[in-house]
């Protein structure tokens, strides 16, 4: 899968004004520099063969050294970074690269929906998701939302650069280990439906669940996930009677022991 789309020329530095002293020579090559909106100056983009990516994290600093590690090898170009799923799509549209890294837990619309959104306008661009969970239940729901890789941050610097490969190749990536509790606990194991029924909350309910076990109020969850307060009410009451529990309180009281258990 081969793409033509080009970034932008590279922005143009301002001169040094003369102030009568020499100017320090920089010790090593500069990093490409990221522009205003989210696309990177980087000339490694305007070469044909580079794969170009897109980066979505809102950490920072992990952002910022995954993007070295990717442009450290030859054959990958970063082109643009986003710190949230609506940055994320302008970014794509403007740009067109070839793949997508996504953190699964972006703080607002999170990396399950940006990949739907993705699917949606960009079929066959793949996408591989960074996470911090390590359970199954997120690697495959990643896959089932049309994700073509999963790796926990953990992993991540040290397996990136072959889950690149191997999603850009067409091929489904899991890191061993999540491969092998990605069939241990989906395909081997023989649970009766309902045994876990945090499995039957939908996505959204999950994510909503999991906030809610963080701490988080009605009103803020609502503004970080561009929901009505009214809307979250209605997941949370979903929530309530698929797991069984009696009010608000015991749904709190769940999420909060759930997200413990799993140190989220």
């Amino acid at each position: 899968m081969k793409s033509t789309a080009r970034v932008g020329k590279q922005a143009k530095k301002p001169a040094h004004k003369a102030t009568g002293q020499p100017q320090p020579l920089p010790s090593k090559p500069q990093a490409p520099n990221a522009l205003s909106d989210g696309a990177v100056d980087n000339p490694k983009c305007e070469l044909p063969e580079a794969i170009r990516i897109v980066v979505v994290d809102d950490h920072p600093l992990f952002r910022h050294g995954l993007v070295q590690l990717l442009n450290s090898d030859d054959g990958f170009a970063v082109c643009g970074e986003a710190s949230s799923a609506p940055e994320a799509l302008t970014l794509i549209r403007k740009t067109k690269p070839h793949m997508a890294i996504v953190d699964l837990g972006l703080k607002g619309p999170s990396g399950l929906e940006l990949t739907k959104s993705i699917r949606v306008e960009f079929s066959k661009m793949p996408v591989l998701i960074l996470s911090m969970h390590d359970e199954p239940t997120y690697a495959v729901r990643s896959l089932r939302a049309g994700a073509n890789g999963y790796v926990t941050k953990q992993d991540a610097l040290g397996s990136v650069l072959s889950a690149v490969r191997e999603v850009i190749d067409g091929r489904v990536y899991l890191s061993p280990t999540m491969a092998s509790e990605v069939i241990a606990n989906v395909v081997l194991t023989k649970r009766e439906p309902g045994a876990n029924p945090v499995d039957d909350l939908t996505d959204r309910e999950l994510e909503i669940l999991e906030r809610i076990g963080k701490g988080e109020e009605i009103r803020a969850i609502a503004k970080a996930l561009h929901l009505s307060p009214k809307t979250v009410e209605t997941h949370r009451a979903h929530i309530k009677e698929k797991l069984k529990l009696s009010n608000a309180r015991q749904v709190a009281r769940y999420a909060v022991q759930w997200v413990s258990a799993r140190a989220i």
